[in-house]
């Protein structure tokens, strides 16, 4: 029943998707006439603040229906319907905002804009899942995050994705929400809502780039479980840190693990982990002990020179802030005059500037400045998350059972029904038809 539901939903998903790109051939935008005067826009009136509340309070009853179906019921089946009803509520009929994904950016505008007051549901929505993941895992992903639930509705043939490949793009998420809480601190922008990938979907609207990069990953999700949730998105990142230290970690069998590897070829997510030894030979152990060192020593050499390549980047990402850009054409245009046309965005924006030259250039080089340690942040901060990466590949962790690692199980709840002790706790299966172990 359940791969049914999921493939007629992979079929709606493609279908709307065409229909997207073809409505946006059919309606190009208006080519106006010179003299043409753009009317004034006015800004859309706020969603109502119980309606907020509202989003909130069901976040919350979401995140509680999901860690009761995760650590009381086992049930993959509620999860689905959760996951259900979660890409309803908050994808197509919110649009995908307010989302836990995006709220991060939310903090940081506020934390260096005295201007940007952080809303009580950002706040609700950046957090709550976070405190969440620290005692109960990743029960948003599970069946709360509306991003994940279509990705996990075009899933048909998982294939799993080489570790090292796995290992390599598991970085790429905080590279990415660094990126985003610097464009978000410096005022440039919301990089990570801009180029959401699904939004435009849930908003049934969007430019053909980032259609295309959503088609793409969905494509891609048919056979990869989740590749965005896993290779790019940075609150999954956030969660991911958060679950290390959470109280309760999912437990694939209700007692004892026959080590029959079938929870293991059911996550589609590459988050099975097979048992390890409890220890490392004399030898073993001093070259592991040599080498974590030389990487702990490696660290503050990793952080200085991203730091430095970072702030070798800063005049080519100050530009993207529009008040910077303003300044840059508006000094061009006055050693080098270029003509533009009548009403256009150049031509405005020249104008603007001239009324008040001082300030534009004062802002500019305000900014080249706050951009400047932005960057020097941002490349401290790609250095540390490698360095940490490699110290973490450097250890060597202890299981004597197949467990879900505990930052990168989604608690989908797959492997519980993979699990023969399972199926005999529930009654599916007669006790003495369990497999013995390998």
């Amino acid at each position: 029943m359940l791969r049914r539901l999921k493939f007629i939903a992979a079929l709606g998903v493609m279908l709307h998707l065409g229909w997207l790109a073809s409505a946006e051939q059919r309606f190009p935008p208006p080519d106006f006439e010179s003299g043409y005067r753009m009317p004034a826009t006015s800004t859309p009136a706020a969603r109502q603040l119980w309606l907020q509340y509202a989003d909130a309070g069901v976040l919350l009853a979401a995140l509680g229906t999901a860690v009761w179906l995760i650590y009381k019921q086992r049930s993959r089946r509620g999860l689905f319907w959760l996951s259900l009803f979660s890409l309803a509520y908050f994808g197509f009929y919110r649009k995908g905002c307010i989302c836990a994904i995006g709220s991060p950016q939310n903090i940081a505008c506020a934390l260096f804009s005295p201007d940007y007051a952080v809303p009580v549901t950002a706040l609700l929505f950046c957090f709550a899942p976070i405190v969440v993941a620290l005692f109960a895992g990743r029960a948003f992903c599970a069946g709360v995050c509306p991003h994940g639930a279509l990705q996990d509705f075009m899933l048909i043939k998982p294939v799993t994705v080489p570790p090292w490949l796995e290992q390599a793009l598991s970085v790429v998420p905080y590279i990415f929400l660094g990126a985003g809480l610097i464009y978000a601190g410096t005022g440039t922008g919301f990089v990570i809502c801009r180029y959401d990938p699904f939004v435009p979907f849930f908003r049934l609207s969007g430019g053909s780039f980032i259609l295309t990069v959503g088609a793409a990953f969905l494509l891609a999700g048919m056979f990869v479980g989740r590749p965005y949730c896993r290779f790019l998105c940075p609150y999954g990142g956030l969660l991911r840190l958060a679950s290390l230290a959470s109280k309760w970690r999912v437990r694939v069998t209700p007692d004892s693990c026959t080590q029959c590897r079938l929870c293991e070829q059911s996550c589609p997510f590459g988050a099975m982990r097979e048992p390890a030894p409890a220890g490392i030979s004399p030898p073993g152990l001093g070259a592991a002990r040599k080498r974590l060192g030389w990487l702990l020593a490696l660290l503050p050499v990793l952080v200085a020179a991203g730091g430095w390549a970072g702030s070798k980047l800063s005049p080519a990402a100050a530009q993207l802030h529009p008040t910077v850009a303003l300044a840059e054409r508006f000094v061009r245009q006055q050693s080098a005059p270029v003509q533009y046309g009548l009403m256009t965005p150049e031509a405005l924006s020249l104008q603007r500037a001239a009324g008040n030259p001082e300030a534009i250039l004062t802002a500019a080089a305000d900014l080249r400045h706050r951009f400047d340690l932005a960057c020097w942040l941002f490349g401290g901060w790609t250095g540390l998350v490698i360095g940490l990466k490699l110290v973490a590949l450097s250890l060597v962790p202890s299981r004597t059972d197949y467990e879900p690692d505990r930052g990168a199980c989604l608690a989908c709840a797959r492997c519980f029904t993979a699990c023969p002790n399972e199926r005999v706790r529930l009654g599916w299966l007669p006790a003495a038809e369990k497999p013995a172990p390998l």
